[in-house]
């Protein structure tokens, strides 16, 4: 007795795409965009292959490349002239990241989303304000209700600047709620929030850090960021921020927390992002590089495997190599 339930009658080339369940598109996807304040020139990112800083006079070319591609969205993230206690460069006028946002808005139809975050502006690398003696007991590290008002400062300050959208990622309490009401207050009602809900202390950023020279100068961030073994604390986390007014919810890292962003996916209508994180990138290129992985196939499958998940957007390293393809 042969099965006459046989699936593989729907694997052959020509119906193979017709019952393709997932799809994933260069408009799924966003690309950072770091851009140093402290150079004139490009520089390359070693830990990450394919990318660079870019100074401020050269982020339009950087992000008309970006768009050459197909990809049409990006995310920009600033490293700052200088450095102080509180991150004033965060939210400065002329700061790197409104600078920027000025420039690539004036002059190209990218759609900008902005990081709002005070870990590479702060010359402790935390995100805000430290509590007194923190580097003397890194038990004690940010005084949460204080970096809520240089968040929101921070992201008013981005959409003045022409940003389309905010995304918040200190894992601070109350962020999203601290900033819908700065920009309504501001007058930008209408700009949209993507509130990094659901951020792990993962040992996956690792090369972001050399990117946009922000790791933490003593200590760890595990006191507001999540433990990798929760998942119920997941929900809610994205519970909070939906309720305070986040209009896209962000899981990140994105391929080992996978199973978060199904949960996200099925319990929240708004739509979900996911992060495919600096380590995720930096660790395909580096099996490629020894020829254990083709490159093109595993990044396109990761992607894929977090669309499949839930993920309507993914922020992704990969996002111009993968787009041609597509």
């Amino acid at each position: 007795m042969f099965p006459t339930d046989r699936p593989r009658r729907l694997r052959t080339d020509g119906v193979r795409p017709l019952v393709s369940e997932t799809d994933l598109s260069a408009s799924d996807l966003i690309a950072p965009v770091f851009v140093d304040a402290t150079t004139d020139e490009r520089v390359a990112i070693e830990s990450m292959p394919g990318h660079e800083r870019v100074p401020v006079r050269e982020a339009v070319d950087r992000v008309e490349e970006v768009l050459a591609t197909g990809v049409e969205a990006v995310m920009v993230f600033g490293i700052p002239e200088s450095k102080d206690a509180v991150g004033s460069r965060a939210y400065a006028a002329d700061g790197v990241v409104q600078r920027t946002v000025r420039d690539i808005v004036a002059e190209t139809d990218a759609y900008v989303i902005t990081d709002v975050c005070l870990c590479e502006y702060t010359a402790h690398g935390h995100c805000g304000v430290l509590e007194d003696h923190a580097e003397a007991d890194p038990r004690l590290t940010v005084r949460n209700d204080e970096t809520l008002d240089l968040l929101s400062e921070t992201a008013v300050s981005h959409a003045q600047a022409g940003a389309d959208m905010v995304a918040p990622s200190s894992m601070t309490d109350g962020m999203v709620g601290a900033i819908r009401e700065g920009l309504d207050d501001a007058g930008f009602s209408e700009m949209p929030i993507m509130s990094y809900a659901v951020k792990y202390e993962s040992a996956f950023y690792g090369p972001f850090r050399d990117a946009a020279d922000g790791a933490p100068a003593f200590g760890d961030r595990r006191h507001y960021q999540m433990d990798p073994a929760n998942r119920r604390e997941a929900l809610r986390e994205a519970r909070l921020d939906v309720e305070e007014g986040a209009d896209v919810l962000m899981v990140k890292p994105g391929l080992p927390y996978l199973d978060i962003v199904r949960d996200v996916r099925e319990d929240f209508d708004v739509p979900v992002a996911a992060y495919n994180v600096s380590g995720e990138y930096a660790m395909l290129h580096a099996a490629a590089d020894r020829g254990w992985l083709d490159l093109e196939e595993t990044a396109h499958e990761s992607l894929l495997s977090m669309k499949r998940a839930g993920a309507d957007l993914i922020l992704t390293y990969f996002a111009e190599d993968i787009a041609g393809s597509l």
